[in-house]
């Protein structure tokens, strides 16, 4: 029995020795997510990443960075004339009316008698690289960047002395200029034309037959002139100035694309954790988790892993080293919830899509896990020592 309990004892001193490396854990503890951020490799080349306290000033500078915008980047503009300008390629239909009989344009009547307006529908055509359409006894007649109403007076131009007072309608059967070009997740994807009122994102969405995605799972994405700008859906329904006029030859995307963000470590439950497109903060992720555990957790120890631009990164740490042609910084969030002004930043603090929640255990824990194990090594041979101590034999 002696014997037994030796070994139990030298067991236990090897633990000890071995550190806390030896004991299973859920990842690493605080003062190790600390300490490795400067640990230099030779694979990284550098430091491994920044860490940074969320405080008022960290907060306010990821504030001020803001959410992308599409009235911040586009405006909200809507053409000033009630006419749309005719375009290449739209096709165009018009008509012309005479005064009387006899004129170019003029059908005799039947009884060979009756006089007053006589009209001839030409076909329709389409607007040819010239940016021109043909109309008999005019030629051709230069119809691009002009509205209905000017290619009217020009065709009436080129037509007086040569037809009896002649008037002219023109209709563009076909409008392939001023049009919306809307795919992705919607019902219809198509090219919607625009209205002469004015169209507004929303409009063009429903006339494409609606999303087919969860709103709260849908990007829209507008590109206008070599520049692309994504917002969610939600925050086209919430904030109606990002609900923007359309312009012709814009191109309009819906995306779906769940938001999740993974928990780690000493939460209520590790688990990948969506959430609506237009955000969540940091306050409602962590209760999303269940919370931290009270038994396990470090307060002092919750950190946002995400990596972040090198503009962003600079503000942060000015003296933080950045390698030339480095895309981004990877950076570690630390936030001090025994703090508790560290509640009102967590509640400004906007979680992102794939970012990591990871909350330390707290260092009394892997006491705890040692003591156990001591238990669970000393227990057995205390329990034969009691039972050869009661038959009176020897172990």
């Amino acid at each position: 029995m002696r014997l037994a309990v030796r070994f139990a004892g030298a067991g236990a001193i090897a633990l000890l020795l071995a550190g806390c490396s030896a004991l299973p854990a859920q990842g690493p503890s605080a003062s190790d997510v600390v300490n490795n951020a400067t640990n230099v490799t030779p694979e990284a080349g550098g430091a491994r990443y920044l860490i940074t306290d969320v405080t008022d000033r960290t907060v306010t500078i990821l504030e001020r960075r803001g959410a992308p915008s599409m009235a911040g980047r586009f405006g909200d503009y809507r053409t000033s004339s009630p006419n749309q300008a005719i375009g290449v390629g739209d096709v165009v239909g018009v008509t012309i009316w005479e005064a009387a009989a006899g004129g170019l344009f003029s059908t005799p009547a039947l009884s060979g008698s009756t006089t007053g307006s006589h009209s001839a529908v030409i076909p329709p055509a389409p607007v040819g690289r010239d940016g021109g359409i043909t109309i008999p006894y005019a030629g051709t007649i230069r119809v691009a960047g002009l509205t209905p109403r000017q290619v009217e007076q020009s065709i009436v131009s080129k037509l007086a002395g040569k037809a009896i007072e002649p008037q002219a309608q023109v209709i563009v059967t076909n409008n392939i200029s001023n049009t919306v070009t809307v795919t992705g997740e919607v019902i219809q994807g198509a090219r919607v034309p625009l209205t002469p009122r004015g169209d507004r994102i929303l409009d063009v969405i429903a006339t494409a037959g609606g999303v087919k995605a969860p709103v709260n799972e849908t990007f829209v994405s507008l590109g206008r002139d070599n520049t692309t700008i994504r917002v969610p859906m939600q925050a086209l329904l919430q904030r109606p100035q990002e609900n923007i006029f359309l312009r012709p030859g814009d191109i309009l995307t819906l995306v779906r694309e769940p938001q999740t963000f993974t928990a780690f470590g000493a939460t209520g439950r590790n688990a990948l954790v969506p959430f609506d497109a237009i955000g969540v903060s940091l306050e409602e992720a962590v209760a999303k988790t269940g919370g931290l555990l009270d038994n396990q957790s470090d307060p002092q120890g919750v950190f946002v892993l995400r990596p972040e631009p090198i503009a962003l990164a600079r503000d942060l740490d000015p003296a933080y080293p950045i390698e030339p042609g480095q895309r981004y910084v990877n950076v570690v969030y630390r936030i001090n919830l025994r703090d508790p002004s560290a509640y009102f930043w967590a509640r400004r603090f906007q979680i992102r899509n794939k970012d990591i929640i990871y909350v330390a255990t707290a260092p009394i824990t892997d006491v705890q896990k040692t003591m156990g194990i001591l238990s669970s090594v000393y227990n057995p041979a205390l329990s034969l020592s009691a039972v050869c101590l009661a038959s009176g034999s020897k172990c």
